[in-house]
């Protein structure tokens, strides 16, 4: 392939001993049509897929050095103690989970960069605001999320040793209720037999109940929960709502694996289409279109309701699968950005200017005061999710702001609390914790209004997040564009880590 007379330069500079402490390695296409390479210092790794019967499979092609990838355990770092007996681990002990797909992937956009940087474990983005708890890695403490399913249409069993991909969720949850198939876009561009339009995941039949039928589904995603804590809190008994969902259902204990990048948007998207990002068109918080020659940004509040917009038309999103299947059912997303054929959703006020009122974080129950009044960031979350509470109560109760609403088939409810506290404090802190029994109570409030609906026991219900968290290391700081910078490269960096050059 072509490539920009920088990119030699640029990925020297990045790969440098440098940079060592705080680029954990970077990424890039191959020379030859699907092939890939990541690098850091110490090593080099290029690897080829191959089509194979709808997917891939993947094969190392060289390696000079250290072996990146070799380390691809999804139970790395689990449980809690072992994570805090291994915080911030060196590349050389690190893993990363489904490497050769998640890498590859976001490549086959056309706004793909021209490479990613992979920041380290310990990296603190002090020079950019700071943040004690990170993601964004494909390392597996910053993908791993936690996942649990519940009711009918799932198995019981508790704890089990197992994982899921976030890629694979929407096509599991689809199987659970009972969406028809039909034909799409499979993971290499074939066309097949498929439950979403274009869908790179697989349906995980080990949680799902072959006898069992939910009449509607409930999808609580916690954004950016530390899948260890949440468990460890579950064991503690801290977590009531939670933690009964998960003993009368199924816990996987290697959780759901983020796709790279392990980021929000990115991430919402792919587990409510079955798609990656570089397959449905939102591959992070920001980046470049390079047709058009402009800045994306998705997670800004000017641009968060308009998200969808840059979904690919192939890609079907969950709501739309139940559509298509049931048509006139009801469908809601609740603070869900990628609302695509919803019935209801959060956003379709902000879209028609009628912005929800949002009551004061000091006066709303389960709020934590002792962390909302110093820190404005969790304050708002608090009234974000307080909001998402009423909203999604108020439609199981039948009513909400003077419209009557039946029982939703599905509903996908997005918290964003525990991202927000989880950054504040590093996933290991009170505030960590206390966002997290937070949402407990939130979403218990939810549960009994479904009780009240007398819709419970035909409910099944799933709670994850679209990302891990991981505690960083103060004394770990820099910012590799300060040295991009000085090498007089001419260049953007996009979301913090996708360089596109010349521009």
């Amino acid at each position: 392939m072509r490539r920009h007379p920088d990119f030699a330069k640029t990925w020297e500079t990045l790969v440098s001993s440098d940079l060592s402490s705080i680029c954990e390695m970077a990424l890039s296409r191959g020379d030859e049509p699907d092939t890939f390479v990541a690098e850091a210092t110490d090593g080099r790794v290029e690897f080829r897929r191959i089509p194979d019967g709808g997917g891939y499979t993947y094969e190392v092609s060289s390696v000079d050095g250290r072996d990146l990838l070799v380390n691809r355990d999804a139970s790395a770092f689990s449980p809690l103690s072992e994570e805090l007996g291994s915080l911030f681990p060196p590349p050389e002990r690190n893993h990363y989970p489904d490497a050769f797909e998640t890498i590859s992937q976001i490549f086959d956009d056309a706004n793909a960069p021209d490479m990613a940087v992979v920041h380290s474990a310990a990296h603190n983005w002090e020079d950019r605001g700071g943040h004690r708890g990170e993601h964004g890695s494909i390392d597996v403490v910053q993908a791993r999320a936690p996942m649990i399913f519940s009711g009918p249409g799932f198995r019981t069993g508790g704890f089990t040793d197992s994982g899921i991909r976030n890629v694979d969720v929407a096509p599991t949850l689809a199987a659970a209720l009972g969406v028809s198939s039909r034909a799409g876009t499979r993971m290499d561009g074939t066309q097949g037999d498929v439950l979403l339009g274009r869908q790179d995941g697989n349906v995980v039949d080990d949680v799902l109940d072959p006898d069992g039928r939910p009449e509607h589904l409930v999808f609580f995603l916690m954004d950016g929960t530390n899948s260890n804590v949440l468990y460890q809190l579950i064991e503690d008994g801290r977590l009531p709502n939670i933690g009964a969902l998960a003993q009368s259902g199924v816990t996987l204990s290697r959780g759901s694996t983020a796709a790279f990048p392990t980021i929000t948007l990115a991430n919402h998207t792919t587990m409510i289409t079955g798609a990656y990002p570089g397959h449905h068109g939102i591959l992070h918080n920001a980046y470049w279109d390079r047709q058009k020659g402009e800045e994306i940004v998705t997670n800004h509040p000017a641009t968060w309701a308009m998200a969808r917009s840059w979904m690919r038309r192939d890609v079907e999103t969950l709501p739309e699968a139940v559509g298509r299947t049931w048509p006139g059912a009801f469908t809601a997303c609740v603070n869900e950005p990628a609302d695509r054929g919803a019935g209801y959703s959060t956003f379709d006020f902000f879209r028609r200017g009628e912005v929800p009122a949002i009551a004061s974080p000091d006066t709303v129950p389960h709020a934590n005061q002792r962390f909302v009044r110093p820190h404005k960031d969790y304050a708002w979350s608090v009234s974000v999710d307080h909001m998402g509470m009423e909203q999604a109560c108020g439609i199981w109760s039948g009513h909400y702001r003077g419209t009557s609403y039946e029982a939703p088939k599905l509903m996908w409810v997005n918290f964003t609390l525990t991202d927000s506290a989880m950054h504040l404090g590093g996933p290991h802190s009170e505030v960590a914790r206390s966002s997290i029994e937070e949402c407990d109570a939130r979403i218990g409030e939810i549960l009994d209004c479904i009780r009240a609906a007398g819709a419970f026991d035909r409910t099944a219900f799933a709670v994850s997040a679209d990302h891990g968290m991981e505690e960083t290391n103060p004394e770990v700081t820099g910012d590799w564009n300060e040295v991009l910078r000085a090498a007089g490269i001419r260049y953007r960096d996009e979301a913090y880590g996708f360089i596109y050059l010349g521009v």
